[in-house]
């Protein structure tokens, strides 16, 4: 089996307080599937990301990344194979300068001197941000920040790409250049948005969450079509959808 897969099976989670986050999923995402998640707010999307990575953990059902179950024992080997990019940028980039930052985790994996340098480099430049290296993260603006938080899981040269909100906050001209780049990726990408017209772009399919619960999962432009299971999500036809 390909270490790009992810499968969940029957996948429940209780918070602390008892409250539910995932009511049983289950979905199978293959090798270079482009797959967007979608849903009303506590619908489960961020949740499910969580668990994509061991930050969470089922408590009940399972997730595999190719043939590996998501277990403590199992979680960094896991965060190898799955980068993901947090909501708020801020939670990623903690170090004085931008190319510290992007510089971490390959760090932390032994590499040093010249390899790291161009390891960072390539990831900088893969995002169009080389230009920021030296720059302190706090002093970018949200566009940057994306950026740069992308670079840092590239870094890592992961097989699997998780964003949660990507296009949260961005301007018109930085969402339109975060798409532009997302298209030149061939990672297998799972893509939690409320901007079902980024959902629309980039991701072939979509899943729809509510309650926890997987509510469709099918071709994105089928599910967007779909009016009675769009108003039972608490979700809007794309605007680009509605004008044509």
């Amino acid at each position: 089996m390909s270490h790009h897969i992810v499968q969940a099976e029957n996948v429940y989670f209780a918070y602390p307080d008892g409250t539910d986050g995932l009511a049983g999923v289950s979905f199978r995402i293959t090798h270079g599937e482009s797959v967007a998640l979608v849903g009303a707010n506590g619908a489960g999307k961020s949740t499910l990301l969580m668990h994509l990575n061991g930050c969470l953990l089922p408590t009940q059902g399972t997730i595999h990344i190719g043939d590996l179950p998501v277990t403590k024992k199992t979680a960094a080997a896991i965060r190898r194979t799955v980068g993901m990019v947090f909501q708020d940028s801020d939670d990623q980039l903690f170090m004085p300068t931008v190319f510290e930052d992007v510089a971490f985790g390959p760090m932390n994996m032994g590499l040093a001197d010249a390899e790291l340098h161009t390891i960072v480099m390539q990831a900088l430049r893969r995002v169009g941000a080389d230009y920021l290296q030296d720059r302190p993260p706090f002093k970018l603006s949200v566009g940057e920040k994306r950026r740069v938080a992308i670079a840092t899981v590239l870094a890592m040269s992961p097989d699997i790409l998780v964003m949660d909100e990507p296009s949260s906050s961005l301007d018109p001209r930085a969402r339109r250049e975060l798409i532009e780049l997302l298209r030149t990726f061939k990672h297998t990408k799972i893509i939690a948005t409320h901007d079902l017209d980024l959902a629309l772009q980039l991701c072939p399919r979509t899943i729809v969450l509510g309650g926890g619960k997987v509510m469709a999962d099918g071709p994105t432009k089928d599910i967007f079509s779909n009016a009675d299971l769009l108003a039972q999500s608490r979700l809007e036809k794309p605007l680009s959808m509605q004008l044509g």
